[in-house]
């Protein structure tokens, strides 16, 4: 299978790495020192499931990645509408477009620009870092993709055809028939924790141990629920309770991306998580005091960091 994948960190890293590993015709559309760093060599992952070292071809130049059947954009949420207008300059138009970053909104903004009739759901599970250019460490949990139709897609078949392609990857990959309740399953997981984590500075275990700080994830989780109900996609009552399993679940010392972002003073998905948030339950009418708060309190973190990028 023909794919092309948008960012080689960790989440573009690993899935793609694991795709072209396999033997698919992968090409990263990268920039930077991670360009440079493929083109010199290899994509280098250690992961629990076994390490591997494969090499992968790498552009910077999206009218030269060529026809492919799939588009997995990998880059962080708030690089999304730069990945758009990327893709916009790939040749051909029938690729399928599916955005594995956190957050709700990227498929809306991909198909504000390449037409919704290209763009799925999606989302993906890993506990894994970049610790450099190429390479990649995952280091807890079972990799996992899922994927579907947001809205009837022209070239539908292509789903099949890449989940075949990840399970002959050894990676776990699902089509639900609700993959908009599925992408707010990990909303619900993934920001919550990490809008804690970011405003406490605490990795998951303190979260979850000291009392008061409980208290507030449950009260957090309980927000994310709200509007996901509010938005069509009823997760049912005990989301709250399977939610924290999971977390219970984790490691201690079990950081969110977002939190390291923010920690280390990088631009992060703050907007597209903890922001989202306030935007939603304002849009809906739900009540998000404690997600309001750790935005008003995140944001100037947020704001430096841009001011530093640019």
């Amino acid at each position: 299978m023909k794919i092309a994948v948008i960012g080689a960190g960790a989440v573009g890293g690993y899935f793609g790495g694991r795709l072209a590993a396999s033997g698919n015709e992968v090409v990263f559309l990268v920039r930077g020192k991670t360009f440079e760093a493929l083109r010199a060599g290899s994509l280098r992952v250690e992961s629990i499931k076994g390490n591997f070292e494969v090499n992968v071809r790498a552009t910077d130049d999206p009218a030269e990645v060529g026809a492919v059947d799939a588009v997995l954009v990998a880059v962080k949420a708030w690089q999304v509408p730069e990945a758009a207008a990327a893709i916009q300059k790939m040749p051909g138009g029938e690729s399928v477009i599916v955005p594995l970053q956190n957050g709700m909104e990227a498929p809306v903004q991909l198909a504000a620009v390449v037409g919704k009739e290209r763009v799925a759901g999606g989302l993906c599970r890993i506990v894994a870092k970049a610790n450099g250019p190429g390479q990649i460490d995952h280091f807890w949990a079972d990799p996992s993709v899922a994927f579907g139709e947001l809205e009837p897609l022209a070239n539908a078949k292509v789903l099949a055809q890449l989940r075949d392609a990840f399970v002959g990857a050894d990676v776990r990959c699902d089509i639900p028939r609700d993959i908009a309740a599925a992408m707010w399953e990990k909303f619900l997981f993934i920001t919550p924790w990490g809008s804690l984590g970011a405003v406490t500075q605490l990795p998951v275990g303190p979260l979850r141990a000291a009392p008061e700080l409980r208290a507030r994830l449950v009260q957090a989780l309980k927000e994310v629920a709200e509007i996901a109900r509010a938005e069509g996609s009823d997760l049912g009552a005990e989301s709250v309770n399977k939610t924290l399993a999971i977390l219970d679940a984790l490691p201690a010392d079990t950081t969110s991306s977002m939190q390291r972002d923010i920690m280390a003073g990088r631009p992060s998905e703050l907007e597209a998580q903890t922001g989202a948030v306030v935007r939603f339950g304002k849009k809906a009418g739900v009540p998000t005091p404690v997600h309001d708060s750790i935005y008003a309190e995140l944001l100037p973190l947020e704001q430096k960091a841009r001011q530093e990028l640019t």
